[in-house]
């Protein structure tokens, strides 16, 4: 099972910042997580400047009773609630992915998942950018987005990453399969970032996923 968390903050935001580090200590021995990223977030969308307001949590689990239990009983959870002005929680169904995250593949496709014309996809895009292509790379990203602002396909998108400006990350949920696909296939800007990726060979590492998406409540 994968889980993807949002929390939101209008209040106790130097909190939520300094637990950033300490989040390893306490998701040290929790029962059944197998891989996790705590993710800052980025202003409007894909922006550079951080989003103070808004922390991400990505994980993956041995068993959907082993995330309820996190989620319901767990100290680290627990903080966040008496924090957060908001909390919502993804169930993430591994549909497709390549690449690599930190050297590691964290998420298995399910060949045996029907997609359904009403559900909701999600696409998790992350990459690590190479020192020598940062600006380029920065420059690029306001226009790589534009057709994404006014797209009626798109629910939300966040950037989010542990590492600012190294290690980055996209996450954006999308109505349904055409939705994406139409995005993914026809759109001008989008085709020309794939084009110029390629061509500047920005990324040391790169992963590309998606998932048939479900807001969950604990």
């Amino acid at each position: 099972m994968i889980t993807l968390s949002f929390f939101n903050f209008s209040k106790h935001k130097f909190w939520a910042f300094a637990m950033m580090g300490m989040v390893h200590k306490l998701l040290s021995d929790v029962k059944g997580l197998k891989f996790y990223k705590k993710l800052g977030t980025g202003k409007d969308g894909f922006s550079v400047i951080p989003d103070f307001g808004q922390y991400g949590f990505l994980a993956v689990w041995e068993s959907e009773e082993d995330a309820s239990r996190f989620f319901e009983n767990s100290e680290y959870i627990s903080k966040y609630k008496a924090k957060s002005s908001k909390i919502t929680h993804y169930e993430l169904k591994c549909i497709k992915c390549h690449g690599t995250w930190d050297g590691k593949t964290p998420f298995e496709a399910d060949k045996n998942i029907k997609i359904q014309p009403d559900d909701n996809i999600g696409v998790i895009t992350r990459a690590s950018v190479k020192l020598s292509q940062q600006i380029r790379f920065w420059r690029y990203v306001p226009k790589s987005h534009k057709a994404l602002w006014d797209n009626p396909g798109l629910m939300f998108t966040k950037g989010i990453g542990d590492v600012p400006f190294l290690e980055m990350a996209t996450f954006s949920l999308w109505k349904n399969q055409e939705a994406i696909m139409e995005f993914a296939y026809k759109n001008e800007h989008h085709k020309k970032a794939i084009a110029l990726t390629k061509k500047h060979d920005w990324y040391s590492e790169e992963m590309f996923s998606r998932f048939v998406v479900r807001e969950i409540s604990f």
